[in-house]
């Protein structure tokens, strides 16, 4: 990598935080990114390496902007440097706006070139082959020349060190390094046959739970216990039954085959509930279901045009809602 590439690329990072029209020089440049290259490094060493400086060059174009804005944007002692508040707000407004930069100019080379080379991307397992598979062959429509590459799973996968463009993800997220938007949110809720609820009573209250074949994943946060919300109102169950999976798909068919009561993703009993295969129990509740329906990647910095048009992609596709709900009216 040149070290004119360096230089060129650290300006070119910040140019949207000047508001147009006003003097756009190399000077005021350099100052913001020695900011951006200090905040990152934490440290005048660090920024140099990165920018191709002497510590001291970026020492001070730090002190020339801090003279410039009249604050003190890093604090300097012999050990370490700091960012002031108002230093850390400078460099965080500098950030975003380079993000910004880059996202466009992603967008906009999506547009201009077939998208070509392998698309690698992690789906949870009955989720994806529900809801997600059907609509690849869309994207896939779209841009012929891509070879996509998926894995249908319920293992946690490092997107980083395993090679993967991006992941639908569903729940709370784990990882801090991954930059993730939410698709929709995340319902969980009660569902059972109308055979089975004809044999067995339907529950009116969580705790009539107990004494029914309450069927569920084991990967559910709060197992073996079921946390019912309704409202303001919280109640807890210990779901007790007869068949454990660690597949949604298998617990699925069995709550059509009368075995018991489940619980799980409003996404995975959406079509059965239309269809009349499973009746809602105790529609008023739900579960204390946290996070979302996440597409989450790496980065999106620098993202390949073919990563950058997928998630476009999949966001239009819940922008108006999950595709659960759209497709069947909702039960509860």
């Amino acid at each position: 990598m040149s070290h004119k590439w360096r230089v060129d690329h650290a300006r070119s990072e910040i140019l949207s935080v000047t508001p147009l029209g006003s003097d756009l020089d190399s000077t005021r440049m350099d100052e913001l990114a020695a900011l951006l290259a200090v905040a990152r490094g934490g440290s005048f060493v660090a920024a140099g390496r990165s920018l191709l400086r002497h510590p001291t060059i970026v020492s001070r174009r730090i002190t020339a902007l801090e003279a410039r804005l009249g604050v003190r944007l890093v604090e300097r002692t012999t050990r370490q440097v700091k960012l002031t508040p108002a230093g850390e707000r400078l460099a965080e407004q500098v950030r975003l706006a380079s993000d910004a930069l880059v996202e466009a100019e992603i967008e906009a080379s999506a547009d201009a070139v077939e998208l070509r080379g392998r698309l690698k991307l992690a789906f949870p397992s009955a989720l994806g082959r529900q809801w997600l598979a059907p609509l690849l062959p869309e994207f896939m429509r779209l841009h012929p020349a891509l070879q996509i590459e998926v894995d249908y799973g319920e293992r946690y996968i490092d997107l980083v060190a395993e090679g993967f463009d991006a992941a639908v993800r569903v729940g709370a997220l784990r990882d801090s390094r991954l930059v993730a938007k939410k698709l929709c949110g995340h319902r969980r809720v009660l569902g059972a046959s109308p055979d089975y609820l004809k044999r067995c009573g339907e529950p009116r209250e969580p705790r009539d739970l107990t004494n029914h074949n309450c069927i569920c994943l084991p990967a559910f946060a709060s197992f073996p216990s079921w946390k019912l919300k309704r409202g303001n109102v919280e109640e807890t169950v210990l779901a007790q039954g007869s068949l454990l999976a660690n597949d949604s798909l298998a617990l699925l068919e069995a709550a059509r085959q009368g075995v018991g009561i489940l619980g799980g993703g409003e996404w995975l009993m959406a079509r059965d509930f239309a269809e009349g295969a499973l009746v809602p129990v105790l529609p008023d509740w739900s579960f204390d279901a946290d996070g979302g329906v996440f597409l989450v990647r790496p980065s999106v910095r620098y993202a390949p045009a073919r990563v950058q048009a997928f998630a476009l992609w999949l966001t239009q596709h819940f922008s108006n809602g999950a595709p659960w709900l759209r497709a069947f009216k909702n039960p509860t």
